[in-house]
């Protein structure tokens, strides 16, 4: 593919976000573990297996966070982007941490669309980020939180979730 091809492909790919296959990824006695232990056991060492959807958007386990989900798309069976996310139903909060998008798939609307996608599926919350925005990223965060509850500012994580 050329360079004008791959950007083209990548925006075709932006407009199918809603489009996404999942997998829960749950363990429900890791999850009653760490509940009872305030986060503290029942903890994974190392990335768990992240399957690999033959859907182009995917919503997974986050490999790196526990407890935390993970919203990727992939552009011709290679990672193109990616953020991590968590959701307290009971505060009707969420957060986002570590959108990334593949340097040759920057500026095609993948990042932009995955957040869409997420604040469409769960349009009662007010969205945050964990860390503050590195000076590169702050355009991109104003433009992205601009109208969207909560604003992607930072936030620090409710009592309730325990991972992070």
């Amino acid at each position: 593919m050329t360079i004008d091809s791959d950007r083209k492909a990548a925006r075709f790919l932006a407009s199918q976000a809603q489009e996404v296959g999942r997998v829960s990824g749950r363990e429900p006695w890791r999850d009653v573990l760490l509940w009872m232990s305030g986060g503290r056991l029942g903890r994974r060492h190392g990335r768990p297996d992240v399957p690999e959807l033959s859907t182009p958007w995917q919503d997974t386990v986050a490999p790196e966070r526990t407890g935390w989900r993970q919203r990727a798309a992939n552009l011709d069976d290679e990672f193109a982007f990616s953020v991590d996310y968590v959701l307290c139903r009971r505060c009707q909060l969420g957060w986002v941490e570590a959108p990334y998008t593949m340097p040759e798939y920057e500026r095609c609307g993948l990042a932009s669309a995955g957040l869409a996608a997420l604040r469409i599926e769960h349009p009662a919350m007010t969205w945050h980020t964990l860390g503050g925005h590195l000076g590169e990223s702050k355009a991109f965060w104003i433009a992205v939180g601009a109208g969207v509850p909560g604003g992607y500012q930072q936030r620090g994580l409710c009592p309730h979730i325990t991972g992070g």
